[in-house]
């Protein structure tokens, strides 16, 4: 039970990070470009890094000792996390295309607004569960500090891409017209479903031990595309001005999370 409080409050904290991009708008109209480049960027390095020694590494020793064939649990576990998402990628560009077709200002302005909205709360669905499958490998007796700083740095990683996801639906929405309340409140809510993932992803590993490896290579998988797909090309938007701000928080990111799984290693 006591996993499963630490997922729940670990969940919390990236569900507040989010809350806290979202704060933008009371703010800013438009949030720094070069700040959020270099955050995107380090939430980046993070991802990747965690995805290796938090998930993989783990996945595959846990695989081993428990007589699985480790190559194909890793394997198929990244595999199907990187479907899953693809999939979810799909049906919401599939739903906003059928948006689009809407005719009226009005009509199209909302479902524009609820497209926004449902991609970034979808893909925070997996963000939520990887972060509960790794604070579920915490389950065996007690913890070693290399475990528990594997958990709580998948959660911090996931936490500082939340940042400028939040500002990303709340500052749009200001845009359309919204009060900046309605703004904040419909940019938080987007990372509300990630504690509710976070406990899922943490009782299915407490309670189902022997899925646990290959939740962990699916966490990884759902990380990596996020990482690969969203956030790195997103974090190049300003190139020509800043050609290296982003490939340095990247860089840094990856650095900080490597050097706190060899320092605890």
């Amino acid at each position: 039970m006591n996993i499963i409080v630490m997922a729940l409050v670990a969940t919390l904290g990236t569900w507040s990070v989010t809350a806290l991009g979202a704060a933008t708008v009371v703010f800013f109209r438009t949030p720094n470009a070069k700040a959020l480049n270099l955050m995107l960027g380090f939430a980046a390095g993070v991802m990747v890094a965690a995805s290796f020694w938090s998930l993989l590494q783990p996945a595959i020793e846990q695989a081993e000792s428990m007589g699985m064939p480790a190559f194909l649990v890793a394997t198929g576990g990244f595999l199907c996390g990187a479907t899953f998402m693809w999939i979810s990628d799909k049906i919401v560009t599939y739903a906003r295309s059928r948006a689009d077709n809407v005719q009226g200002e009005r009509e199209e302005r909302l479902n524009r607004i609820i497209m926004l909205v449902l991609s970034i709360t979808l893909h925070n669905i997996p963000e939520g569960l990887a972060v509960g499958v790794a604070f579920g490998t915490l389950q065996n007796g007690n913890p070693s500090m290399e475990s528990l700083m594997g958990a709580v740095t998948v959660a911090v990683g996931i936490g500082l891409q939340n940042f400028p996801e939040g500002a990303a639906v709340s500052i749009p929405l200001r845009r359309e017209g919204f009060s900046r309340k309605r703004s904040f409140f419909l940019g938080q809510a987007s990372g509300m479903v990630e504690p509710i993932a976070g406990v899922i992803g943490a009782l299915l590993v407490v309670y189902m031990e022997i899925i646990l490896p290959f939740a962990l290579a699916f966490a990884a998988g759902a990380m990596i595309l996020v990482a690969v797909h969203e956030l790195i090309p997103e974090c190049q938007g300003n190139q020509e001005k800043e050609p290296y701000s982003a490939t340095m928080g990247i860089i840094l990111g990856f650095a900080v999370m490597m050097l706190l799984d060899v320092m605890l290693g």
